[in-house]
């Protein structure tokens, strides 16, 4: 029996072509496809600009030094989120402030926020979670009349939708992720997006080093052209051989996200057999990718999660627990927080079905119906269910 993985990067000829050609340029490192890749990515989530950075986690954290957060500032952050979400407040010396979501989306919103509100507030990470977009409107307007700076994480967001433009227009701040299990994969890498070319100006120079002057730029230049380093800067840059790698990837966006949008109507048509179980789903505001597919069983459901993830396994089948709780984690032990029950009820009951681009229809109908084996009063599946179309 062939293991099903939860997760496989939809990579083909053109990706190493692409990888080839930049190494056979001899420019590797930061350079001409990096700058080709944020145009077409800011172009793509129609934003002002883009910013590519090393990752994700490095573009959240620049967005807070960017935002002026300091030593010893709050910053709202969901702990039903990655541990990176909550990290890069503390690597700015500021104080990560956990709160709860709402059920339906995995979200954060106004009313989760409001009661950890305090003076030394200054900031909100809120995150699109496993892709579903968070209702932008009100939480614009809710941080806007406080004065708190709204940074989206959009690790797993790119193609999803809000009100019918992409996730991270009109954002102050917004970073994505392009790790192997999101749609869009640069190996490792991200991108942070604003609407402020001067914030993104700084941006670049902070993510090399603080240095005013490229070394793409002294290259073309004709001139002796000397740098200077203008504040004390990281060093979180994109290599030109991941930038290629995400050129082809973005030209490849649409059609990924068709795949998994249909391939998720599937799994929601089919365990609608299961009493009780919520699925992933579109918000009523917007569209998402399906980066991730969650389950959130029953209280009534027989097992245990980590016993359907066994049980899972056991078929050949690699599913994944649901979206972590920070606040539980040995780096968080002693943090304190407000009472975290919607968290601590989706991290304990929910898990990831696998979801990828060439997942097959015999494939997919195995893990349905292995979940749905589990509960001895699911009901049989229509033969509609398992004969929509195969192979991508």
């Amino acid at each position: 029996m062939n293991r099903i993985p939860v997760m496989i990067p939809w990579m083909a000829e053109a990706e190493a072509e692409a990888v080839a050609d930049t190494v056979r340029s001899g420019w590797v490192a930061q350079g001409p496809r990096v700058a080709a890749f944020e145009t077409a990515f800011a172009a793509r989530v129609k934003t002002q600009a883009a910013v590519a950075v090393s990752n994700c986690t490095t573009g959240l954290h620049l967005a807070l030094v960017l935002a002026g957060i300091e030593a010893g500032d709050e910053v709202i952050v969901p702990s039903l989120s990655f541990i990176a979400t909550a990290n890069v407040v503390r690597h700015q010396r500021a104080v990560p402030v956990f709160v709860d979501v709402e059920l339906s989306t995995q979200n954060l919103t106004p009313a989760t926020i409001e009661p950890a509100l305090t003076s030394r507030t200054r900031a909100v990470i809120a995150v699109h979670q496993g892709g579903i977009p968070l209702d932008l409107d009100p939480l614009r307007a809710f941080c806007a009349e406080r004065n708190l700076v709204l940074i989206e994480d959009a690790a797993c967001a790119v193609g999803s939708t809000y009100q019918g433009r992409p996730i991270g227009s009109g954002a102050t701040y917004a970073a994505f992720s392009f790790h192997p299990r999101k749609l869009l994969t640069t190996g490792e890498g991200g991108m942070l997006v604003t609407d402020d070319l001067d914030v993104a100006a700084r941006g670049r120079r902070l993510r090399e080093h603080g240095m005013d002057l490229s070394a793409a730029a002294r290259h073309a230049s004709t001139t002796v052209a000397l740098e200077s380093y203008t504040e004390v800067g990281f060093n979180y840059r994109m290599t030109d051989l991941q930038a290629a790698l995400g050129l082809v990837q973005l030209g490849r966006l649409e059609a990924m996200i068709a795949r998994r949008r249909e391939l998720a109507a599937r799994y929601q048509e089919a365990l609608s057999a299961l009493p009780g179980l919520v699925t992933a789903t579109d918000p009523v505001y917007g569209t998402t990718n399906f980066q991730s597919f969650w389950v959130l069983l029953p209280d009534s459901f027989p097992l245990s999660r980590d016993d359907v993830l066994q049980h899972l396994l056991d078929h050949g089948i690699s599913a994944r627990r649901g979206i972590m709780a920070a606040h539980r984690e040995p780096a968080y032990a002693g943090h304190p927080h407000r009472p975290l029950p919607v968290t601590e009820r989706l991290t304990d009951r929910s898990l990831i079905l696998p979801l990828f681009h060439q997942l097959t229809t015999s494939d997919q109908d195995r893990v349905i119906d292995t979940l749905l084996g589990l509960s001895p009063v699911s009901a049989r599946r229509t033969p509609a269910a398992s004969t929509t179309r195969g192979n991508p």
